[in-house]
């Protein structure tokens, strides 16, 4: 491929979906899943060929960016691996205040085009939601579909509960969520149909 085919290419511009919003992020769709027994297995201990236990999981990034970094850069490859599984929560790219704004926005572009990519691949993706502080409300609720079940961690909020309830109510107000999939101990004070999930229990046992 020349220079000119690669910079026009989908793979550089990601411009295959339609563009949504200020940033012109890909939009999440909303898709239903079974509710009342929802079981997650980290990506990292995900693998080629699945055992019929772990099928009925759904998949979750809720752990080091450096162990699904790759996504982004080769996403063809992990259709045939989530595929197996219930369904795919979209990547937990951080979002840390003390992040460069471009960084941020650069997380949550990821975190859409993922999903909306695996969704036109045919899998069921659920989209993880994040932010940071105030200002992060201008983007990090974008492209998600109304109505959408959604995704959140509890991982590393425990110490600034007031400036998580108040992105969570936020959150609540802009994508009005069937259900939000909580790993880790949700707040008392969490509206909406929260459905908690152990995150001891995400991960395998033996390999």
């Amino acid at each position: 491929m020349n220079s000119k085919g690669f910079r026009t290419g989908h793979c550089f511009l990601r411009d295959e979906f339609q563009p949504i919003g200020r940033y012109g992020f890909a939009q999440i769709r909303k898709q239903s899943i079974p509710l009342d027994d929802i079981r997650l297995l980290a990506c990292s201990d995900t693998r080629e060929n699945e055992t019929p236990k772990y099928k009925k999981y759904g998949v979750h990034f809720f752990v080091d960016d450096f162990r699904f970094s790759g996504i982004y850069s080769h996403p063809h490859t992990t259709v045939d691996k989530y595929s197996q599984y219930a369904f795919v929560m979209t990547p937990d790219f951080s979002l840390y205040r003390e992040m460069p704004r471009w960084r941020q926005i650069e997380s949550i572009g990821k975190n859409r085009w993922i999903g909306a990519y695996w969704q036109n691949k045919g899998l069921l993706a659920i989209p993880t939601v994040s932010w940071s502080d105030y200002v992060s409300y201008g983007y990090c609720f974008d492209s998600i579909e109304k109505g959408c079940v959604v995704a959140i961690g509890m991982i590393g909020c425990k110490h600034e509960k007031k400036a998580f309830l108040s992105g969570y109510n936020e959150m609540l107000l802009r994508i009005e969520p069937e259900a939000i999939i909580c790993f880790g101990d949700p707040f008392p004070e969490m509206e909406g149909n929260v459905i908690a999930v152990n995150y001891k229990e995400s991960r395998k046992k033996v390999r």
